[in-house]
């Protein structure tokens, strides 16, 4: 299968879903607005201390249907280059983050296919606080043409598997603010515009305790010296009395298709206390060309009544040597239901 005919798989799914709407089970959708401040407060860079004042906009919708089939996409809206200066709500760009459908097979198989989010480690959503997930989305799998599936293993948790490259489609540009369409000659390991990569994820809960461990495959692009090869494990518990622990560790050889075997770990520890979550992040990035990256921080988040959040965090940064201590703030609106 090629991936246009994935991608054409993916864009006329709704045609043939809308002609059996008499089966439908309705449509939901469900968002939030995040709007933030990051700052390096100091640095032994002067060049490192810029400030980003930023929005986050993200809608996903989701048709259903009385056969178990369901049409989803997701949009995201924000600044869609890095910041090199001081900025406020600049270079905002429209883009769709996924775009499938699924369906089941049998009671205990869930089959998506289209542009989506392959699973290969969790730090990103299972850590608390501003900072808990930075240097983990480093590895993070998104925006990947893709066939995954997803299996209950009758009580022994859940195998989530996939193959699946970068899209390379139209859909990888943004309005707005346009990041470019991206293309196989741009390189980075999984970037072949062929199903050749390959990611695979058991995860399991059993009182409490949760815990999952994962491999990958992402083929050579051009220019990359070779194949990336990838490992994760990790493992989270919940105490009575509000206390969570979350750890998660990464390792990789030729990280990105490049010379580098890279090494990630993060702790993470939050504390509820009614509304008002506190929690601390340990986390280290370790790639051979560049060295060793080290992040500690602290945060705080409170749930106001309408169902907002307000974060605060302070990290401190060492990245090879160069220390940093970086400030940020937020407000997340939940939005649909």
């Amino acid at each position: 299968m090629t991936f246009k005919t994935t991608t054409a798989l993916a864009l006329s799914a709704p045609v043939f879903l809308w002609a059996n709407a008499a089966l439908a089970e309705g449509f939901s959708w469900e968002g939030e607005i995040e709007i933030g401040n990051e700052q390096v407060v100091s640095s032994d860079v002067a060049g490192n201390e810029i400030r980003d004042t930023y929005a986050i906009i993200t809608a996903t919708g989701t048709y259903t249907f009385g056969n178990g089939v369901e049409i989803f996409s997701t949009l995201t809206a924000e600044s869609v280059t890095d910041a090199t200066a001081d900025r406020t709500f600049e270079d905002m760009g429209l883009y769709v983050e996924e775009l499938g459908f699924s369906f089941g097979i049998g009671e205990a198989t869930t089959v998506s296919l289209g542009k989506l989010h392959p699973v290969f480690g969790t730090a990103w959503d299972d850590t608390a606080g501003f900072f808990g997930g930075t240097l983990a989305e480093d590895y993070e799998l998104a925006e990947q043409i893709a066939v995954l599936a997803d299996v209950e293993l009758q009580g022994a948790g859940t195998l989530s598997f996939g193959v699946f490259y970068a899209d390379d489609t139209s859909l990888s540009r943004s309005w707005g603010e346009d990041r470019g369409r991206n293309d196989a000659s741009a390189g980075g390991a999984g970037n072949t515009g062929e199903f050749d990569n390959f990611a695979i994820q058991w995860a399991h809960e059993v009182e409490g305790t949760r815990f999952h461990i994962g491999a990958r495959h992402l083929s050579a692009s051009a220019g990359d010296v070779d194949d990336e090869q990838g490992f994760v494990v990790g493992a989270g518990h919940s105490f009575e009395g509000g206390l969570d622990i979350f750890a998660e560790l990464a390792s990789f050889s030729n990280f990105g298709g490049s010379v580098d075997d890279a090494t990630f770990a993060t702790l993470n520890a939050a504390y509820a206390i009614g509304s008002l979550t506190l929690s601390g992040t340990l986390a280290q990035r370790d790639l051979d060309s560049s060295g060793k990256t080290d992040l500690y921080s602290v945060a705080a988040e409170y749930e106001l009544q309408n169902g907002m959040t307000l974060g605060g965090a302070l990290a401190f940064q060492d990245d090879s040597g160069v220390e940093d201590t970086i400030l940020g703030l937020n407000l997340i609106i939940p939005l649909g239901g």
